[in-house]
């Protein structure tokens, strides 16, 4: 028997359809990317409307200056976060994969913004000790064996107070399971990290694959 049919949901599906009914979700230009990523052929990999509308959410209480995303992909999260962003700011956004970064590339130039996407192609853990910012809001999205070590990285650069959020943090409802994979139990050291840890508060949402909200004291 496949045993990830022993894994429980995150969130009910119904439950799910019911806060997607009667929740404001991604318009405009935003919400086309969806269409515009299938010709990847990893749609899967794409912040879905529910979790890209809790982004811009997340950012326009924030009023960041300065984001910083982890794992660019097409573009769609990018553009998520960025509706919160203070007049002038800015938005770095890291893709190691250059098809993605591409594609990004494109679906920047085609929207109108009165903020600067900062588009960098190549290995986040390398690229993350070159940006020389205080930042306000940080996504992490990109490679899960790493975020124990990006979170390293990325703390001291995270203005006191500002917030990191970290993606598909209950790995599809393996973590803490007996049968957790390798990914798996790489988000399971790096939560219990976290948690651990007296610089920050965090609390972790059973919202899409799992967000762990981080606030640095």
């Amino acid at each position: 028997m496949d045993k990830t049919t022993d894994f429980p949901d995150i969130t009910s599906p119904t439950i799910q359809a019911y806060c997607d009914k009667y929740s404001t979700l991604p318009q405009g230009y935003i919400r086309t990317i969806i269409s515009k990523t299938e010709i990847t052929g990893k749609s899967k990999m794409l912040s879905g409307e529910f979790l890209g509308q809790f982004l811009t959410m997340m950012s326009l209480l924030i009023r960041p200056k300065v984001i910083l995303e982890l794992g660019t992909f097409t573009g769609y999260g990018t553009l998520c976060l960025a509706q919160g962003l203070n007049a002038n700011g800015k938005i770095y956004t890291i893709e190691k994969n250059e098809e993605h970064y591409n594609l990004a590339a494109q679906h920047f130039t085609e929207t109108s913004t009165n903020y600067e996407i900062i588009n960098l192609l190549g290995d986040a853990t390398t690229l993350i000790e070159q940006i020389d910012e205080t930042i306000d809001l940080i996504f992490i999205d990109a490679n899960k064996k790493q975020y124990l070590n990006q979170y390293e990285l990325l703390l001291p650069k995270l203005k006191q107070g500002g917030v990191i959020l970290a993606d598909n943090i209950l790995w599809k409802g393996k973590v803490g399971h007996p049968d957790n994979d390798k990914l798996g139990k790489s988000l399971d050291l790096f939560n219990q990290h976290v948690a651990a840890d007296d610089r920050v508060d965090n609390i972790i949402l059973p919202i899409d694959d799992g967000v762990n909200f981080i606030i640095k004291r």
